[in-house]
């Protein structure tokens, strides 16, 4: 259940956050146009395209690592037992994903809230606040952290759950 609730969760946020793509491409395109065509520059395309980007680049983990596009090295482990590949990998989340992921999640959360409490905007043409897409970071490392949780308890109850739709 609670596997299945986290699938979920990351399946709605990713298809979401994939309709930010369009709108960064069609800003691009807009700036592109306007520059090129009519010799009209926009002062705030760059600005918005580039933190819809990174809000883009960044949501996307948990989604990422539910349908496992993450890269993987297992070059050693294939020639593992299922077994052995199911420890192998769960030790590989416990040495070195969750930490990452709780330093990630944490660090953020003081991250934006400094970003928040300071008012931070950008620097550039037009003066954007910062702290949505640093509360953005993170959103989408709890959000990682949760995704891993039930990843590793795939492993642990080895359930494959990646060819089933989740919102069906």
């Amino acid at each position: 259940m609670i596997i299945r609730a986290i699938d979920a969760l990351n399946e709605v946020v990713g298809r979401i956050v994939a309709v930010v793509a369009i709108l960064f491409a069609g800003i691009i395109i807009y700036d592109v146009v306007m520059r090129y065509a009519f010799n009209d520059p926009t002062r705030w395309a760059f600005d918005v395209s580039k933190q819809l980007y990174g809000f883009y680049f960044v949501m996307l983990g948990g989604y990422a690592l539910r349908h496992k596009a993450h890269v993987r090295v297992d070059i050693l482990t294939e020639r593992f037992s299922r077994g052995w590949q199911r420890v192998v990998e769960v030790l590989g989340y416990v040495i070195f994903f969750f930490p990452f992921t709780y330093v990630f999640t944490t660090r953020s959360w003081d991250f934006a809230l400094k970003s928040w409490n300071q008012g931070e905007t950008t620097y550039g043409a037009i003066q954007m606040p910062v702290y949505p897409l640093k509360m953005a970071m993170c959103v989408a490392a709890a959000l990682l952290l949760i995704q891993g949780i039930a990843e590793v308890l795939k492993i642990i109850l080895d359930v494959d759950t990646t060819s089933e739709e989740v919102l069906a």
